[in-house]
């Protein structure tokens, strides 16, 4: 049988989602405390890949396996692995039912401060500028009218994969946080971080909103700003999947 798991992990020890040579990732630790619980080996796939300390208030990943799983699993598995990461939920789904390639949405959101709290350092970038969030909604408004981002794509030669379609994108400020939240069907590697430090540099007014309009139809990684924001203020927040995929 096919499972989904939803889990949410805080990604600051962990070079990402993916499994990678001598460094710490969270599909390993998933994969291994699986494996060993399961008494099987286990293959996972994540439905996106996150960078280097990005964290994810829910992430799903798949894997298959012939054995039953019990009704206390979760709990075992999660008393299992390292604290930075916790099991919501295993359920069966369809077969062939694909993490990554039958979700329909994501939502990233992405948090900085403009006061210094050493409280939040791990979770949003302290950014001591003065931005104009009038601004910065309205470069964010205009995202929304264009389908391909290679301007803010990392990888320079997947021009014919860098289309996305981006459903809802807006900056909201409760007291001394701002808040970014992008949903798109897919994204591209380093996009989100890359649009967020274009859009910084709209609210500093180091770039016009007609500047931000030629960065993007441009299509070239070279005139974008650069990717400042640290990745401890981005999480993967929300994945949707049609309802059709679950037994």
């Amino acid at each position: 049988m096919r499972f989904f798991i939803e889990l949410a992990y805080n990604g600051k020890d962990y070079y990402g989602w993916q499994i990678q040579n001598k460094v710490n990732s969270v599909e390993e630790k998933l994969e291994y405390c699986l494996s060993i619980l399961l008494k099987t080996p286990i293959n996972i796939v994540g439905a996106g890949r996150t960078d280097k300390g990005v964290h994810a208030k829910q992430m799903f990943a798949h894997f298959d396996i012939e054995k039953k799983i019990s009704n206390n699993f979760i709990k075992k598995l999660n008393i299992f692995l390292p604290k930075s990461i916790h099991v919501f939920n295993i359920f069966p789904v369809k077969k062939n039912v694909h993490a990554r390639f039958n979700a329909i949405s994501r939502t990233y959101k992405y948090y900085l401060t403009y006061k210094k709290n050493p409280f939040f350092q791990d979770f949003s970038w302290y950014c001591f500028y003065p931005l104009n969030i009038k601004r910065m909604n309205e470069a964010t408004r205009i995202l929304m009218k264009y389908k391909d981002f290679s301007s803010f794509s990392k990888k320079r030669n997947e021009k014919k994969n860098n289309i996305c379609e981006i459903y809802d994108a807006n900056w909201l400020i409760k007291n001394t946080h701002f808040c970014f939240t992008i949903e798109a069907n897919r994204f591209l590697r380093n996009m989100v971080r890359s649009i967020i430090g274009t859009l910084v540099d709209v609210g500093r007014e180091k770039i016009s909103i007609n500047r931000f309009i030629e960065i993007i139809e441009l299509k070239n990684k070279d005139y974008c700003s650069k990717t400042i924001p640290p990745p401890c203020g981005l999480f993967l927040y929300k994945i949707i999947y049609p309802e059709d995929i679950f037994l």
